[in-house]
C-alpha cells in the first residue's frame, strides 16, 4: 500500500506537469483543478490509516520478535545451565582443572552474552508493560528468561568458588603424593645398608650423605608449605578437613621418621669412617714403632769409646725424639679409641683389642730402647776402660822415657836441681797413682758384669797397665837411689873439697906466721 501511495503521488505530479503545459479555457482549467482537488483529498484520507496500520504492524513484530529471542535467549540459559549446576567437582587435580577452565570459559560466555540478555529483556519489559493479550505472553517469557538468568549467573559465580576451594584440596593432595613419594624414596634410600670398603670410598659416601641430609634439610621449608596449605583448608571448614589433618598428620611423621634414619645412617657412616681413619692410624703407628724398633734393636755397640760415645749420643736424640712424637701419637690414638668405645661404636671390640695391641708394641720399644740405652751404656763404660787405660799407659810410658833423660842430667847439673827434678817427677807420678787405682776400681767393677772375651780383655789391659806402671815404679824407684846416691856422693865430695880448701886455707895461714 506504501508503495502504490508512492507511485499514486508520482502520478498526480506528472498529471498536474502535463495539465500546466495545456492550452485549456478557464471552465476547463477549473474542472481539472476540482478533479486534482478530490483525488488529493482521496490519498490524504488514505495516509493516516496506513500509518496506523504501519504502526500496529510494527508492534506486532516486535511482540513476535521479543518472544522469538526470549524462547532463543530462554533456550541458550536452559543449554548452559546444567553446567553450572553440575555437581561435579573433579576427583583429582587433572579433572579441577579441565572442570575451572570449563567453567570460566561459561563465565566468559555470560559475560559477552550479558548485553544482548539485558537489550531482549530491556524490549521485552516496554512490550509487558502493555496491556493486551499478546503482552502477557511476552511478560511471561520475561520473568522465566530473567529468573533463569539470574540463575546462571548466581550459579556459574557459586561453582567457580566450590571448584576453586575443591582445586585447593586437589592440590594439596597432589602435593601431599609428591611430597609422600619423594619422602619414600628418600626413605628407601637411607635405609641402604651400603658401606665403603675402604677410608676413601666411606669418606665419598660420607660426603654424599651430607649433601643428601642437607637437601632433606631444606625440605623443612616444602613440609612448612603444606602444612600451611592444610591449616588453611581446615580454616575453610571443608569437608574432608579430617581427611586433610589426617594426612598431614602422616606427612609430618614420615618426615620426623626420615630425619631419625638420616641421622642413624650419618652415624654408621661416620662410626666406618673412624673406624677406618682409627686402623690406618694404628697401622702407620705400629709400622712406625716396627721401624723405630729395628733402630732400638741394633747389636752395634761401637769399636772404640769414640764411636761408642758418637752412638751413645744418636741414640739419646733418637730417643728423646722418638718418645716425644711416639707419646703424641699413642695418646691420640687411645683418645680416639676411648671416644670411639664412650660413643657406644658398634665394632668397640675390636676397637679395644687394636688399643691394646699398640701401646704393647709401644710398650716393647720403650723396654727395647731402654735396653739398648744401657746396653750402650755398659758400652760406654768398657770403652771408657779400655781409653783410659790406653791413656794411663801412655802416660806410664812417658814417664819411662823421660827417666834416662832425668839420669842424662845427673852429671852436669847439682845436687840441689837433680833433688827438684825428682821431686817434681815424683809430684807426676803421684798423680798416675790416683788413675791407676780408680783403674783398677773399675776393672774390678767392669769383671762382675762381663764375662768371656770381654773379661779376658779387661783383664789383658789392666794387666798391661799395671805391669808397665810396675815397671815405671821400678825403674822411678830406681832413678831415685841413683840421683840420690849421686847427690850423697856429690855432697860427700862437695865436703871433702870445702875441707880441702880449709886446709889449705890453714895450711896457708900456718907458713905465713912461721915465717919471721
Amino acid at each position: 500500500m506504501e508503495s502504490q501511495m508512492e507511485e499514486w503521488y508520482k502520478e498526480v505530479g506528472e498529471l498536474q506537469a502535463q495539465i500546466a503545459s495545456l492550452p485549456m479555457d478557464v471552465a476547463s482549467q477549473e474542472a481539472v483543478e476540482q478533479k486534482q482537488n478530490e483525488v488529493g483529498t482521496r490519498i490524504v484520507r488514505l495516509i493516516e490509516p496506513l500509518k496506523e496500520r504501519r504502526r500496529i504492524l510494527l508492534a506486532s513484530k516486535e511482540v513476535h520478535q521479543v518472544t522469538r529471542d526470549l524462547e532463543d535467549e530462554i533456550t541458550w540459559v536452559q543449554e548452559r545451565l546444567p553446567l553450572a549446576t553440575s555437581k561435579d567437582h573433579g576427583s583429582n587435580l587433572q579433572t579441577v582443572q579441565q572442570l575451572i577452565k570449563k567453567n570460566q570459559n561459561l563465565r566468559r560466555e555470560i559475560q559477552v552474552h550479558t548485553p544482548r540478555v539485558d537489550d531482549i529483556l530491556e524490549r521485552a519489559s516496554a512490550i509487558a508493560s502493555i496491556r493486551s493479550p499478546e503482552a502477557e505472553g511476552v511478560r511471561i517469557g520475561y520473568d522465566s528468561l530473567r529468573e533463569m538468568w539470574d540463575v546462571l549467573r548466581e550459579e556459574a559465580e557459586r561453582r567457580q568458588q566450590l571448584l576453586d576451594i575443591n582445586y585447593q584440596v586437589q592440590q594439596y593432595y597432589f602435593d601431599v603424593g609428591e611430597v609422600e613419594t619423594w619422602l619414600s624414596e628418600q626413605e628407601l634410600l637411607m635405609m641402604n645398608d651400603e658401606k665403603g670398603k675402604d677410608e676413601q670410598s666411606t669418606l665419598q659416601l660420607l660426603k654424599k650423605h651430607l649433601m643428601v641430609e642437607q637437601t632433606i634439610e631444606n625440605y623443612e621449608e616444602t613440609i612448612a608449605q603444606l602444612s600451611r596449605q592444610c591449616r588453611n583448608l581446615l580454616d575453610l571448614g571443608h569437608p574432608d578437613s579430617e581427611q586433610i589433618s589426617k594426612r598431614q598428620s602422616q606427612i609430618d611423621r614420615l618426615y620426623v621418621s626420615l630425619k631419625d634414619l638420616v641421622e642413624e645412617r650419618k652415624g654408621r657412616l661416620e662410626q666406618q669412617y673412624w673406624l677406618f681413619q682409627l686402623s690406618r692410624e694404628v697401622d702407620e703407628l705400629e709400622q712406625w714403632i716396627a721401624e723405630k724398633e729395628v733402630v732400638a734393636g741394633s747389636p752395634e755397640l761401637g769399636q772404640d769409646f769414640e764411636h761408642v760415645t758418637l752412638l751413645q749420643e744418636k741414640f739419646t736424640e733418637f730417643v728423646s725424639e722418638t718418645g716425644s712424637i711416639g707419646q703424641d701419637r699413642i695418646s691420640a690414638v687411645n683418645q680416639m679409641v676411648d671416644e670411639l668405645i664412650d660413643y657406644g661404636h658398634s665394632d668397640a671390640a675390636t676397637i679395644a683389642e687394636w688399643k691394646d695391641g699398640v701401646n704393647e708394641s709401644w710398650a716393647d720399644l720403650l723396654e727395647l730402647m731402654e735396653t739398648r740405652a744401657q746396653m750402650l751404656s755398659a758400652s760406654h763404660e768398657l770403652q771408657k776402660f779400655f781409653n783410659d787405660c790406653k791413656e794411663v799407659l801412655s802416660q806410664v810410658e812417658e814417664k819411662k822415657q823421660r827417666i834416662p833423660e832425668v839420669k842424662a842430667q845427673e852429671a852436669r847439673l847439682s845436687a840441689g836441681s837433680l833433688q827438684r827434678i825428682l821431686s817434681s817427677f815424683e809430684h807426676d807420678i803421684q798423680v798416675l797413682v790416683t788413675q791407676v787405682r780408680q783403674l783398677q776400681e773399675n776393672a774390678a767393677q767392669l769383671r762382675t758384669v762381663y764375662a768371656g772375651e770381654n773379661a779376658a780383655a779387661i783383664v789383658t789391659s789392666e794387666q798391661e797397665v799395671m805391669r808397665s806402671w810396675k815397671e815405671l815404679l821400678t825403674t822411678c824407684e830406681e832413678c831415685r837411689l841413683q840421683i840420690t846416691t849421686t847427690s850423697d856422693r856429690m855432697k860427700f865430695l862437695g865436703l871433702v873439697r870445702d875441707l880441702i880448701s880449709w886446709m889449705d886455707s890453714v895450711i896457708c895461714q900456718i907458713e905465713t906466721e912461721e915465717k919471721p
